[in-house]
Order: C-alpha cells, then sequence, then structure tokens
C-alpha cells in the first residue's frame, strides 16, 4: 500500500479558515449546523471553530448516515443511523460533509431537512469529485477540488483506520 499526501494539515488550515468567512457572508439566519458523520468530524469541528472565529454562532446538530459500510465504494443505498433531534422549521441548515462524491447521501440529508421546514439548507464540504456525481447537486462551499482516488485521513476512513491523520491522502492499492 502507497500513500500520497494530497492537501496538507497547513493547506487544510488554510482553507477551512476562509470557509469560516465565505459562509458567514452569506448571512445565515438561526443558524443550525449539521456534520454528517462520522467522516465529518474532524472538518466541522475545524469549521466551526472558524466560523465562531468569523461571527457566526451556530447551533449544531448530527446527523449519521452510512452508505459505504466496509467498501471504498458508494453501495447507493443510504441508510440512517442517527437523526437530527434539532427543529428545523423556518431556519438556515448548514450542511457539513467531508466529501461530495456521488451527491447521494447530501441529496438524502437535503431533502429530509427541507420537507422538515428548513428556509435554507447549505452544504459545505472539504472535497468535492464534480466527475463521479451520480445525481444533480452542488455544494455551496468547497475546500478542494480532489482527484478520483480514495483518500483517508482528516476524518475520512478505510475500513476504520486512518481518520486521525492531520493531512488527506490518497490510499493506492487497497
Amino acid at each position: 500500500m502507497s500513500l500520497d499526501i494530497l492537501f496538507s494539515e497547513a493547506e487544510i488550515g488554510a482553507r477551512v479558515e476562509s470557509m469560516g468567512y465565505e459562509i458567514a457572508e452569506a448571512l445565515p439566519e438561526r443558524l443550525l449546523a449539521v456534520p454528517i458523520m462520522t467522516g465529518a468530524f474532524v472538518f466541522a469541528a475545524d469549521l466551526l471553530r472558524a466560523l465562531y472565529r468569523a461571527g457566526v454562532e451556530p447551533e449544531v446538530d448530527f446527523l449519521q448516515v452510512s452508505s459505504y459500510g466496509k467498501g471504498t465504494t458508494s453501495s447507493g443505498t443510504i441508510e440512517l443511523l442517527r437523526d437530527v433531534r434539532a427543529d428545523v422549521t423556518g431556519r438556515d441548515v448548514l450542511l457539513i460533509d467531508d466529501i461530495l462524491e456521488s451527491g447521494r447521501t447530501l441529496t438524502y440529508a437535503k431533502k429530509v431537512l427541507i420537507e422538515r421546514g428548513a428556509r435554507r439548507v447549505l452544504i459545505a464540504v472539504a472535497l468535492e469529485k464534480p466527475h463521479k456525481l451520480a445525481v444533480d447537486i452542488a455544494a455551496d462551499f468547497v475546500g478542494f477540488q480532489c482527484p478520483d482516488r480514495f483518500v483517508i485521513g482528516y476524518g475520512m476512513d478505510y475500513a476504520g483506520k486512518y481518520r486521525e491523520l492531520p493531512f488527506i491522502g490518497a490510499l493506492d492499492q487497497l
């Protein structure tokens, strides 16, 4: 197995800080930040601190879904593991996810929140693979465009390993 570093800890830190200010400029109302667990937990923590520094004070709740299992590609089926408990009616919601790849997870989450009465649902992702989209969805705030490789680190894993890495790397020869 070989590991290539795609985005360094310093590059990620600078970009996430900028994203906090970009989100603040969107003037969210009664913002509820909803990280999609588990892969987004590191990115979400950094982004929430960046939002604070940009003057935004969101409420935070969590959504946990799964479409990968132990594999390296999406199964195409979304399984809800933990639902948002906060009332989203009339609020702006910021979905925070690690990667926009097929788009199925974020499409599912956005649809659920809009059906529950969210005023607006914005999407922030650490990585985007626009050439891999299987549905019509776009992120409002993107950390980095990502090559078509299996990525780990910065909260993202392979079979439960590598989430602790402070950078984003690509694994080859799995």
